[in-house]
């Protein structure tokens, strides 16, 4: 589809990332030596990470949240619609099959009335099942985690002051996804969804 900034092309994807803190500390990078870190740590419970990506405006959007519940993704759907994008006539949200991502959800977390608002906001599209790679938030939770949070994080405020700033550049630079699928390539890959057409 092309880009349409009434209707833009959202793709949510979640991860999840242990808060752990280090039990002796390390040695720091000295010239000609890395980082040197002990294996002993403490765990400090976990965070979800909630990326939305906009991938025909390389923009992104990261939200950091203590759980991964019905009310956490409902919260995030919220944001998304109000504070966002709230020009947008129609959201098309890509996002995976998972258990807490469906209308239901808001109508757990809000009233009738503002899950109704919500839900006609949205236009959602799933990843077939096992098939959740064709997620493009999938792919930028990937870059994520290589560029930014591979190190240890005590709190989730932590986390979150880390991903800010690569947030903010990522936007600057209107970082893309090299999308190499086709279609052609779809209907090779997932030719049991498609439909079969006789003559």
């Amino acid at each position: 589809m092309p880009f349409d900034p009434l209707r833009p092309m959202i793709c949510m994807d979640e991860a999840s990332k242990q808060m752990v803190i280090e039990t002796r500390p390390g040695l720091g990078m000295r010239p000609g030596s890395p980082k040197r870190m002990d294996y002993e740590y403490r765990r400090c419970g976990t965070a979800s990470i909630f990326m939305m990506y906009e991938p025909f405006a390389g923009r992104r959007h990261v939200r950091v949240r203590s759980r991964r519940t019905r009310k956490d993704f409902a919260e995030v759907v919220r944001e998304l619609c109000d504070k966002l994008y709230p020009g947008a006539e129609k959201i098309v949200l890509v996002m995976d099959n998972l258990n807490t991502h469906e209308i239901a959800s808001l109508y757990e977390a809000f009233p009738p009335d503002e899950a109704r608002r919500l839900a006609r906001r949205l236009e959602i599209h799933y990843t077939p099942k096992h098939g959740s790679w064709l997620n493009m938030a999938e792919i930028e939770l990937g870059v994520l985690a290589r560029q930014c949070t591979n190190d240890y994080f005590e709190t989730q405020e932590l986390l979150a002051e880390r991903i800010e700033p690569w947030e903010r550049r990522r936007n600057e630079d209107k970082a893309g996804v090299s999308w190499r699928f086709t279609t052609d390539d779809a209907r090779i890959k997932l030719k049991s969804l498609y439909p079969e057409i006789k003559d």
